[in-house]
Order: structure tokens, then sequence, then C-alpha cells
């Protein structure tokens, strides 16, 4: 089926602004493709060194060039529970590769932190630049030049958007993600969020809550609410990336086994010694990318994504805004409710159909490319699919059910949860925003009330504890920008504002850092562009200037006379202490070289 006007004029205008950086793109990719088809233009030294450790029949094999070799990048750690079941992976995948005629290596590790552990930590002001440090380590183990595909290991935060990147920057190459899966459903998101409301009014103590959290996140595999990890599978499988179904299927089953090695198989029937050659710079186009802002959208995904998608598209000359996001949010309705948009979590969603049925409902609603390529062949609709595991031990697919195993978790596009998606562009004299709206009540939407400036979430927690944020507010968070302190994620702020929110008050939140998939009930304009430290006006900002918020009419402005503003001082902020400890001194390149929020906060 062919997609929507509306979708096709969006995709066109993507296409056409992104023409010359695309098309330079794509004669580089062909360049390397000609020149890098095999290890014919290694040295006998190079390719010594590079099967020295291999077992005598790789060896043999590596060395006439007969056989495609699978480059493995892991992002392995046993701290990170999502992370850690790719330690068997390499084994599986190896053992696949022969049974398919190939070889297997592990090319390199990169990092892979736990957004979960350094919340409101100093290690979290390294979150997103680790993205790019992921990118780059990626980059490294790749340019042995040694594979004709690669496989990514890789689930969470900035993980995944640090793949992609490396892989479309070796986009000659075909490449496969390979994810690891949920978490079995642990306690309901919704009760840990009650547990944490109490903790921070003092009601509960250190010890249950301590137990809520334990009980939540409790075993190997991804987190279980949305967030930026489930929205990045969500991506790898709408946008051809994944094999088909199996996405959300859990960690340390027969089937996430079986998936792994199909995956591995698959990865060396595309490459280029073979009759279905499919390089992924070639394969990701600008329809993929406008189908994982569908996808993001229909599912009130994270909005991380606003960032990352931008710089993964630009890796493959693809230029993409907010605008273009915002603008697909109008037209793509809500049919996930997955927590924080909803009580469920991504298992209720999986076991409601999941992204078979999704991906079904919006190719047939025209709101999706089918006729793009993916690592499966030609055409989306082979995602519309659910995966299981078959007698003989191999994956088998049946179509998604035509309806929803639970319509308050998944529902048609007919009747969509809401009309649009959850992720819109905000604009006034601060700049430019996002906002998440998915999980934000219609009526909570509009807010102008007095400023209330704080220089990070740590002042406006004391605050709280002091008992000094009394009626309604608009609580500015600054200098929480790339450039000033890495861009961390603000979740502490989450608990607070919810709490005063439910005490009846009006409150709304406006920062230049981030919230990320977790943005939720509160009205929260985040990655205020340009930041302060970068001549943003949310920088002048003063306690009681009227500030006025309107998430349907797109609207973030300061009512202050323009002569005013004009008049007062840029800040001078002390930032002394973002920049060491916890290797922060390390990073102080990237914060000079960070991007603005909204062309992605890359550093290359």
């Amino acid at each position: 089926m062919t997609a929507k006007s509306e979708i096709l004029a969006i995709t066109e205008r993507i296409r056409e602004r992104s023409k010359p950086t695309r098309e330079a793109y794509l004669d580089r990719i062909q360049a390397a493709a000609g020149t890098t088809a095999n290890r014919g233009v290694l040295s006998c030294g190079n390719l010594a060194h590079g099967f020295a450790a291999c077992a005598p029949a790789d060896k043999e094999a590596l060395s006439e060039g007969r056989v495609p070799n699978l480059g493995i990048i892991t992002s392995y750690n046993d701290m990170l529970s999502a992370h850690q079941p790719f330690e068997t992976y390499p084994q599986l995948i190896k053992q696949a590769a022969q049974e398919a005629g190939g070889v297997a290596q592990v090319a390199s590790g990169v990092p892979a932190m736990c957004d979960g552990v350094t919340q409101g930590q100093p290690g979290m002001e390294l979150s997103l630049f680790s993205r790019d440090v992921i990118a780059m380590s990626a980059a490294v183990g790749l340019s042995h030049n040694m594979f004709d595909a690669a496989v990514f290991l890789g689930v969470c935060d900035k993980i995944v958007p640090g793949l992609v990147i490396a892989a479309l920057s070796f986009g000659h190459l075909p490449a496969v993600f390979i994810p690891a899966g949920p978490m079995t459903s642990g306690l309901p998101n919704d009760e840990k969020a009650r547990v944490r409301q109490l903790y921070a009014e003092g009601k509960v103590g250190r010890a249950e809550l301590l137990e809520a959290e334990s009980k939540s996140y409790h075993g190997p595999g991804t987190c279980t609410f949305y967030g930026t990890a489930n929205s990045n599978q969500m991506l790898m499988e709408i946008m051809g990336l994944h094999t088909p179904g199996g996405t959300f299927a859990n960690p340390g089953t027969p089937l996430r086994d079986a998936l792994t090695r199909e995956a591995a198989k698959r990865a060396l029937a595309i490459t280029a010694l073979g009759n279905e050659y499919t390089p992924v710079g070639r394969m990701i186009d600008e329809r993929s990318v406008v189908n994982g802002i569908v996808g993001l959208n229909a599912t009130g995904g994270s909005t991380n994504h606003t960032i990352h998608l931008i710089a993964m598209a630009a890796a493959a000359g693809i230029s993409i805004t907010w605008q273009d996001i915002s603008d697909l949010s109008d037209i793509v309705p809500l049919l996930a409710r997955v927590y924080p948009n909803g009580l469920a979590d991504v298992n209720h969603f999986n076991a409601a159909g999941g992204l078979g049925f999704l991906i079904r409902e919006l190719l047939d609603a025209g709101l999706l490319h089918e006729d793009v390529r993916t690592i499966w062949g030609d055409g989306l609709r082979a995602y519309t699919v659910e995966a299981a595991i078959g007698e003989d031990g191999t994956v088998r697919r049946s179509p998604a059910p035509r309806a929803s195993g639970d319509a308050k978790v998944l529902t048609t596009a007919n009747e969509p949860f809401q009309p649009n998606g959850g992720i819109r562009l905000l604009k006034g004299n601060l700049g430019s925003a996002i906002i998440k709206v998915s999980a934000v009540k219609p009526e909570k939407r509009l807010i102008e009330a007095p400023a209330r400036v704080f220089d990070g979430q740590a002042e406006l927690n004391a605050a709280f504890k002091a008992n000094e944020l009394e009626g309604d507010f608009v609580a500015i968070v600054r200098f929480q920008g790339p450039k000033a302190n890495g861009m961390p994620e603000l979740h502490k702020l989450t608990t607070v504002l919810g709490i005063l929110q439910d005490r009846g008050q009006k409150v709304a939140l406006v920062t230049d850092g981030r919230m990320s998939g977790a943005s939720g009930k509160v009205p929260a304009a985040i990655h205020v562009t340009p930041e302060a430290l970068d001549g943003g006006l949310i920088g002048k900002i003063r306690d009681g200037d009227p500030v006025r918020l309107d998430a349907d009419a797109g609207q973030l402005e300061i009512l202050v006379p323009p002569d005013e503003l004009e008049r007062r001082e840029e800040p001078s902020p002390n930032l002394a202490d973002n920049h060491f400890g916890f290797g922060r001194e390390l990073f102080g390149g990237f914060r000079e070289r960070a991007g603005r929020a909204d062309q992605g906060a890359a550093v290359f």
C-alpha cells in the first residue's frame, strides 16, 4: 500500500533538503565497496595479524577469501542488566556462522553505561557523549577491514544510536542489529512511581524504596517501561535492522537464542559475496527514517530520539529536523499505551500483539512506507508477524493477530488513543524545544505562571525539601545543555514536580537539559535551544518572570518586553564542578565541540 500524501510530502521535503549530503554519502560508500568487498586488499602481514588467533580451518578460509567474515561489535558488560545477556552471544554467532559456511570474529567492544545507575550523579554528564564514543569505538573495530558484514549487539539509551552511527559510517557493509530483549515483568511501574513519591515526601524510608526498585529492576534484560531503550528496539525493527517479529522476546529463552543464530546467518547471506548484497548505507534511506519517526510517535516513544534520530540520519547524509518530527506527530495517531504513557509494560505490549500488530495497522492506514529495503528483503510487510520457536528449534513466524490482545495497551489506527502522536515542537522567544504530551492530560498542557529559576536539579530538589515551592510556577532549570555539562537527564525532577501537581499546583518544567523516555504527566519543555551557555534566552530568565507554555498551540514564551530582556546581562555560571571528576575532565573537547540539540548534539 502506498503511503498517504502527507507522509509522502514530508518524505520528499527531507529528500530534497538532503540531496547534496546524501549523494556525497552514497558516492563515498560506493567507493568503499569497490575496495573492501573482501580481504584481498590486505597485505599478508595485515591478514596474518587479523586471523592469528583463529582456528586452523578459519585461517584457511579467510586466507583464501572464499567465505564471508562477520564482525561482531558488542556492548556486553555484566553490570548493565540489558546487556548482560550478550555474554553468550559471540559463541552463538560463531557457531551459526560456521553452520552457514562463514566465519565470525569479535571486532571490538564498546562502552555501555546505564542511565538508571547514573541518574542524578556526576557520571550522568557523560551519558549523551557516550553515544559518540560508542560510534568511534565501533569504528575502530571495523577499521581493521577484515569483515564482509557486521552484527551489532546493543540495547540501551545511547548505545544503539551510537552503533547505528558507526554502522552507517561503514555503509558499504551490511549491518544487522541483535537485541537481548526485556526482563520479565516485575513490580508494576505505577507502583514503583508511587513508592518514589512517598519517599520524596518522607513517608517511607530508603529500605522500602530500595525494595520497590529492586522488585521493578530485578533480572537480566531491558527495563520494562517504554523509555529510550525499548524505543531503540522499536526503531530497529520498524527501520528493518532487526529480523522480523522477535524484538521483545525475553532473554535466556530458546526463542531468543534462535533469533540470535538466525540474525547471524542472515547477515552472512546479504554480503557482497552472495546474491542479496544489502549495504546498510543504501538500505537506510529517507523512507526508513520517516518510518522510524512514525513509529516513535505512534508508540509515544522517547524524546531522546528527537536528538538521536537527527544524528543517526546525518550519518547517512540525511537531514531531518524537529519540524519534521512534529509534523509527522500531527498526522500519526497514538496506538500504544505503555508506561509512562499507560500502566502496561513492554511485555504486556508484546503480548497484546506487539510490533507486528502495530506495523500492520500503520501500513494499512498508509502511515508507513512499505516499499523499503530491510535486512529481510524488500518491503516492510514482512514485519507484520510474530515470532515463535518451532519444534526443530528454529524461528517460526505467523501473521500478527488481527485483534489486539488488550485494547487498553494496543489499539487500531481506526480507534487510536489520541489522533496524534506524543512529540511536539514548541517555538517562541525562548527558542525551540520539544515536549512529549502523550502522558500529559489535556487540561495540564497550558500553563502561564511565574518562573522559578534553578541552575540544576539539585537546587530545585533542595527547594522542595525546604517547602519553598508554593503556588503555580514554571521551573526553569538551565545550564544543562551539551556545552554546559553534557546535557544530563533530569529524572530527579519527575517525582518532585509530580507531587506538586498532585497537590493541585499548576507546574511545568522548561530546561535546556533532557528528560528522556520517562517524561510523564508534568508538561516539560525540554532540549531548549539555544542552550543558556550558547546565548539562549533561557539564561536571562529571572524569578517571577511570567512564562507561557502551550503544548497544544506549540508556544514557549517569556512574557517580558524585549527591551528589558536586551538590557539584562548575560549570565556567568560557575560550571567548574561540572567539568572535573568522574572522568568529566576528559570530555572538555566534547563540550566545546558539541552541536545544538536540534542538530543532533554530535561532536563529529
